[in-house]
């Protein structure tokens, strides 16, 4: 479609004369244009300047579609030479001016299309100009081993790289280009390396003069490079490799901020993207860095008063106002997007968006702003831009300041299609205003309620208080300030707490165990109702709380928008971890699975803890993420291990999860009974650098498994590992052929071995060989159903037990006569005796009454009692990682372990489980003197 054909507005001269003037200069112009090029000639001098020049040129230009225009000079552009680049980009920069304000002005295009037709022009003039002065410098022979020829094609290895609104494809009206020169040093060697610096710099600085400097036929872009790395005392175009080494040890929050934008725009592409993606780690941080966010607000202020523009109270006043850095402005928006997407982006990568408008609406889909916020800001931002092209469009100047007179006020309306004056500046005010609303409620600081705190504290509490400046998360400056601002509020929330001295202890040993404080102490004052989490736990679950001080990142996972949604399960979580798993060198997918894991972990306790799931439920959770962990890394432990032995002979192994993972019921602090089978089909030696027989791999890699599991890395560790239930015990490999451990099985194996049987579930390999695994394991139960040999080896099994473990206690719940491991070790000798395959203890107790071993009665006691203790057993992990003592885990810990027994209190809690654990040893010991005809 034509230009005239899809102008839908124009705005109102405010010098009609000088609209009537510019007519006379554009011939064979369309009659439907006429009002556009008198309203826009009426209202700038500039812009009707264009016109008397380019008159001509635009009567004819205005006959195509404005797409095509564009797209017609930048193929121009592309074909100039040395000679005539200054003057001919002058002249194509004065058309696209031109073009760019009236499809702007007509409504022909909207924001995001005329500010990236301005960024696709200025892409090509820097192109332009930066490959035919580093061409030059190659003619010349000043850039070592790069001909004129290849520099032409991809200027030698050097790169613009566009930053600020120009990354974004953003440019306004009248903007500055933001570049960083830098230029790829492998492509020279060590000798030539200087020499080819030089070239670069000398070429950098005549490219920018070609850009910037104003001659009798103007500029075509103002050109900064000072946002380079240490612009003070650095050349204009410097090494990949110096830049990198600057970022990584002194690069500073606004210079992270700035890459949010920054793109290869121009020469060596693919090298400049190959550096940005160099750059991921520093400016995109895998924690909640809402440390940023002071950075953000401390910069928010120093721009303000460096500008004049710190705003005092009252409305904001129009006359001089500052569009892009003053109150409810351009920046301040940006700051928004910018900070959140900072904060975020490094878990998220679908918020790492250059443009504005894009980084609003992703991070509303990932739940981090409101949607009608993000709806709103993207609105007020299309309109903040518009006024600010409209005050550049009128004399091209860079300014962002509103008009001081009454005159030019009446001109901006107009120029943005306004003929009530009062009527625009009341619209415009409103939308400052609510800028200012919406984006100062997140540059706040903590509420009053958080900055108030108690007036007065307890002896004991402020003996407490009075500890904890030398706490390593208190020795630097800055967090010292923010835990000074956060501290009230902590004081305040304690003060309410059912046992106010008793939460401030939990919390002081959660203080206390903190490494640094900077991130976490920023995490709480940008969002308040982590500061209620921690104060909930501190005030019920003192183990989660120094699992906390350990592992404070998992509280990043809190502002999750997964956090509170219901369980994924274990395929859903087994696709997660793979996806983040994707990509990484073996170390670090060590060190991303304790992460994933420890936030998958943290958010099962706090579900507990909130009520939100019972205990039963959390035992099902904490299995089905040591399934994913397993899943997902076995493959990677194999991976390892091949690229030094060769390929996994045959099927390969299988990890076989035994006890609690094996059958669904682990707890908070569960260790992980593994054991490994393989099948080698047959392979006598693997085929790779060092080749290894199928013993001597799958012991190696069964062993890198305990370690990836069981190591502390930088990221701690993921769990304890026990592999004592492998055959043959300490005294067997540590990896058992498939053969071998069906022979085994049948031949060798005791009776408590195949007790622990019932519990086994192959987990992470080969489908086949998972299958082969658990066909194995049914036809074992079912060969060794004999109740004579079964019941005495049971009771033996039980004497030892007792000889050698614990007694038990009321609080103990899981050893001793009639405890835990007392109904599971009954349970498991159902399960064999029945000859079935059932792995849940209350199925396996189910079997051993249907086969008349067990009376119904003695069942539903030894069930219900088991459903008590193994809830105790599930809460008390969560509340310590000690010997579960009542008066250890405070008020809040009693109330919480009485409410999941749905018990009155704790006295009624130790009664209920005296009580169940003297029916249970009754039971048990009656059926394991009882004999059964076979």
């Amino acid at each position: 479609m034509s230009f005239a054909s899809r102008i839908t507005r124009h705005p109102i001269p405010y010098a009609p004369e000088r609209g009537a003037e510019a007519l006379a200069h554009l011939h064979h112009l369309p009659p439907e244009l006429r009002p556009l090029i008198e309203g826009t000639a009426g209202c700038s001098p500039y812009l009707a300047g264009l016109m008397a020049k380019e008159g001509h040129w635009l009567s004819h230009a205005l006959e195509e579609p404005p797409e095509d225009m564009i797209a017609a000079l930048i193929k121009e552009a592309g074909e100039l030479t040395l000679k005539d680049l200054g003057p001919g980009l002058r002249q194509l920069k004065r058309r696209a001016a031109l073009i760019v304000a009236l499809a702007d002005l007509g409504g022909v295009w909207g924001l995001s299309t005329v500010t990236q037709a301005w960024t696709d022009f200025a892409d090509a003039c820097v192109e332009v100009a930066l490959h035919t002065h580093v061409a030059n410098e190659a003619r010349r022979g000043k850039i070592p081993g790069v001909t004129e020829e290849e520099a032409l094609k991809d200027a030698g290895g050097m790169v613009a790289l566009a930053m600020g609104k120009m990354g974004a494809g953003e440019l306004n009206y009248s903007s500055d280009i933001d570049l960083i020169c830098l230029f790829d040093e492998t492509r020279f060697d060590d000798a030539d390396e200087m020499e080819a610096r030089a070239g670069f710099i000398r070429a950098t600085r005549r490219m920018a003069a070609t850009l910037s400097e104003t001659t009798a036929e103007g500029y075509v872009f103002r050109t900064d490079l000072r946002l380079r790395p240490d612009a003070s005392v650095t050349p204009v175009c410097i090494s990949m490799a110096a830049a990198e080494r600057y970022y990584e040890a002194e690069g500073r929050s606004w210079e992270r901020s700035a890459y949010i934008k920054a793109r290869a725009a121009a020469g060596d592409v693919a090298a400049g993207e190959r550096f940005l993606h160099t750059l991921t780690p520093f400016v995109w941080r895998r924690h909640l860095d809402f440390a940023m966010v002071q950075d953000t607000m401390d910069m928010r202020r120093r721009i303000r008063e460096h500008k004049g523009l710190h705003r005092g109270t009252g409305d904001i006043v129009l006359e001089g106002h500052n569009m892009k850095l003053g109150a409810g402005g351009i920046r301040e928006i940006e700051f928004f997007a910018q900070t959140r997407q900072l904060v975020a982006g490094g878990r998220d990568d679908s918020l790492r968006q250059r443009r504005t408008v894009k980084a609003l609406q992703a991070l509303a889909r990932a739940g981090w702003i409101d949607r009608g916020a993000a709806s709103d800001l993207a609105e007020l931002y299309a309109q903040h831009r518009e006024v600010e092209h409209r005050l550049q469009m009128i004399d091209d100047a860079q300014t962002h300041a509103l008009p001081k007179s009454a005159e030019g006020f009446d001109r901006l309306a107009r120029f943005c299609g306004e003929g009530d004056t009062q009527a625009f500046r009341k619209a415009l005010s409103e939308r400052l205003e609510r800028t200012e609303r919406i984006c100062g409620e997140f540059f706040a600081p903590m509420g009053s309620e958080v900055a108030e705190g108690p007036s007065d504290i307890s002896e004991e509490a402020a003996e407490i208080v009075a500890r904890w400046p030398g706490y390593a998360a208190l020795r630097s400056v800055r967090g010292q300030e923010i835990f000074e601002r956060l501290k009230p509020g902590f004081l305040a929330r304690f003060e309410k707490a059912a046992k106010p001295l008793e939460a401030l202890q939990n919390f002081d040993g959660f203080l206390r165990g903190l490494p640094a404080g900077v991130q976490l102490f920023s995490l709480f004052e940008a969002n308040p109702q982590l500061v209620d989490l921690i104060v909930d736990i501190c005030a019920t679950a003192p183990g989660l709380s120094r699992y906390l001080s350990r592992h404070s990142a998992v509280l990043d996972a809190v502002l999750d928008g997964r956090f509170f949604a219901p369980w994924p399960g274990r395929d859903a979580l087994v696709a997660d971890l793979q996806e983040a798993l994707d990509g990484l060198d073996y170390e670090d997918r060590l060190d991303e699975t304790r992460r994933w894991q420890k936030e998958w972990h943290f958010r099962t306790g706090v579900h507990q803890l909130r009520g939100m799931i019972d205990a039963e439920t959390a035992g099902a959770h904490y299995t089905d993420l040591a399934d994913a962990v397993l899943i997902a890394l076995w493959p990677a432990v194999c991976e390892d291990i091949a690229r030094r032995h060769g390929p996994a002979p045959g099927r390969g192994g299988a990890v076989v999860a035994m006890g609690s993972l094996g059958s669904g019921r682990m707890t908070a602090a569960s260790d992980l009974d593994l054991i490994v089978i393989y099948d080698a089909g047959g392979v006598e030696m693997t085929e790779g650098r060092r080749p290894l027989d199928p013993r001597g791999w799958f012991a190696k890699a069964t062993k890198a498994l305990v370690t990836a599991l069981s190591a502390p890395t930088a990221a701690g560790k993921l769990y304890d590992v026990d592999m004592r239930l492998r055959p043959s015990g300490r005294q067997g490999p540590v990896a058992t052929a498939l053969s071998a451990f069906d022979r085994y099985q049948r031949e060798e194996a005791w009776t408590w071995e195949h007790m622990a049987l019932t519990r086994a579930r192959a987990l992470a390999g080969e489908a086949t060989l998972l299958s082969d695994i658990e066909a194995i394991r049914c036809a074992v139960i079912e060969a060794k159903a004999d109740p004579a040999k079964v019941i005495p080896d049971a009771a033996e099994m039980r004497d030892r037990l007792a000889a050698a473990g614990r007694s038990g206690g009321t609080w103990a719940v899981k050893e001793g006569p009639g405890g835990m491991q007392d109904i599971e070790l009954v349970a498991q000798a159902a399960a064999l005796i029945a000859g079935v395959p059932l792995r849940p203890v209350s199925e396996q107790i189910k079997a051993g009454a249907a086969i008349g071993w067990l009376g119904r009665d003695e069942a539903e006691t030894l069930c219900a009692a088991h459903k008590l203790f193994a809830t105790i057993n599930q809460s008390g992990r969560l509340l310590t990682d000690e010997a579960l003592d009542p008066e250890a885990i405070g008020l809040g810990g009693r109330r919480f372990l009485s409410e999941q027994a749905e018990q009155a209190d704790a006295d009624a809690l130790a009664d209920a489980l005296d009580k169940t654990r003297a029916q249970a040893r009754s039971v048990i010991e009656a059926a394991l003197t009882r004999r059964m005809n076979t």
